[in-house]
């Protein structure tokens, strides 16, 4: 059933670093980003500087860590985003990817990226868009092949492999948007603004892949506007604000209020609440602020009206719920490879054994010699004896299929000389009406 909601999310979140605390140990040195005083000054023609996007701010991103970019428009997200990418280069400062310089070639191989907005092929269908892409990682044919039918799966797209892009939806774009940015297994994942157009499954699925994808392994940056899915998935966040970081830190350090306390029960009954209120005047010299009866979320009730259609197997013709992670997400790749050599292996040695069973059996009994197809053997008896061969072996066979000439005696006579008389007739005919004229 899909209707976790977001604090169900946030549980799953708690449990998975409760199952691996040394997750901090093993991640600690080992940063796949930092910039320290990094700062981008956009200038005019002349040189003046217009806009300073960002302001020497000091970041890091640890390995395997989901690291959050929050901040309003023009606060300077998308300006390190792309010098992270080495699309733009700073002004001042430190930047590295990886224990290199961003515009080094060979850390793009380690990334991928789902730009806000998303570019694609307009009359590509996703199958070729995926292939492209995987292409221009230097993927073989036979890798691009399964991660291609892996990532539609897992987007929700397997049903409109085949459509253009340029019909799908904003959200169904989306969604090949996210496919692409994982066709070449990076290590450090680029998402700004991944939920952007999605509906609220889609949403949810983006929100689950991210945590599973975190759980693997993956490095995440993330930008988002709607702050309560940044709040679900990542581990640790910075706030700009005018090109400057206004704060830093884990969700539970920004979003401890340390001003109240929120109890939750079972519902309880008037006298008992007045009883409660009456003991926190007498303890603790407070009383009850707000006694309010939860309700279910907007988003809960949305994913359960979506999930009784499926189940009363209602028609779609859009995106599909997303199916499991793909295999070579998850490190299952090599050994998926191995096991289809190993069961290629012992399917043609399965042919070779039963293919050789009759050959052996035919060397084990040889066959008596016989004369070459198409010898006469009488003739070869005649060449034995010594004897004058018959003029009927030496006689070649006649080709069934040669043309037969007809001899000059077979052709009848009478008739060309009656055309012969015909045509001289015809010739005196023609030169007495020469004369008479």
């Amino acid at each position: 059933m899909a209707t976790a909601g977001r604090d169900s999310t946030r549980v799953t979140t708690q449990q998975a670093a409760a199952a691996d605390p040394s997750k901090d140990a093993r991640t600690k040195g080992e940063r796949i980003v930092e910039a320290a005083g990094l700062t981008k000054t956009f200038s005019d023609f002349w040189m003046r500087a217009t806009a300073r996007a960002v302001d020497g701010i000091d970041f890091h991103i640890d390995r395997h860590e989901i690291f959050g970019l929050l901040g309003p428009n023009g606060s300077g997200k998308s300006t390190t985003i792309k010098m992270i990418l080495g699309l733009l280069h700073k002004t001042h400062g430190r930047l590295v990817v990886f224990g290199r310089d961003p515009s080094d070639v060979a850390v793009k191989r380690k990334i991928g990226y789902l730009p806000e907005e998303t570019y694609l092929y307009r009359f590509l269908n996703p199958t070729e868009t995926l292939d492209y892409y995987g292409k221009l990682f230097g993927l073989d044919r036979r890798t691009r092949k399964r991660r291609t039918g892996e990532l539609l799966e897992m987007v929700g797209l397997t049903q409109v492999a085949h459509r253009a892009a340029g019909e799908f939806s904003k959200g169904m774009a989306r969604r090949l948007g996210l496919a692409q940015a994982l066709v070449n297994d990076p290590e450090l994942l680029i998402l700004d603004e991944p939920t952007s157009g999605l509906d609220p499954i889609g949403t949810k699925q983006v929100k689950d892949l991210i945590l599973e994808l975190g759980r693997r392994g993956k490095t995440i940056l993330l930008t988002s506007h709607l702050l309560a899915d940044v709040e679900d998935v990542c581990d640790r966040m910075v706030i700009l604000y005018g090109g400057k970081i206004r704060a830093a830190g884990t969700a539970n350090e920004l979003l401890a209020d340390s001003r109240h306390t929120l109890i939750r029960a079972p519902r309880l009954d008037e006298a008992t609440i007045r009883a409660i209120d009456e003991t926190l005047h007498r303890v603790q010299g407070v009383g009850i602020e707000r006694v309010e009866a939860p309700r279910q979320t907007l988003e809960n009730l949305f994913l359960d009206i979506v999930e009784r259609a499926r189940q009363e197997q209602l028609a779609t013709s859009g995106a599909q719920s997303g199916g499991r992670i793909a295999s070579f997400l998850q490190g299952d790749e090599a050994n998926a490879g191995e096991a289809t050599e190993s069961g290629g292996r012992q399917v043609v040695e399965a042919l070779v054994q039963s293919t050789d069973a009759p050959a052996r059996a035919t060397l084990a009994q040889p066959a008596a010699p016989s004369a070459p197809k198409g010898v006469d053997a009488s003739m070869l008896d005649a060449l034995v004896s010594g004897e004058k061969p018959s003029q009927t072996a030496a006689a070649p066979a006649t080709k069934p299929d040669a043309p037969q000439v007809r001899k000059a005696a077979d052709v009848d006579q009478s008739l060309i000389d009656s055309l012969l008389s015909n045509e001289g007739k015809q010739d005196s005919k023609q030169k007495g009406t020469e004369g008479g004229a």
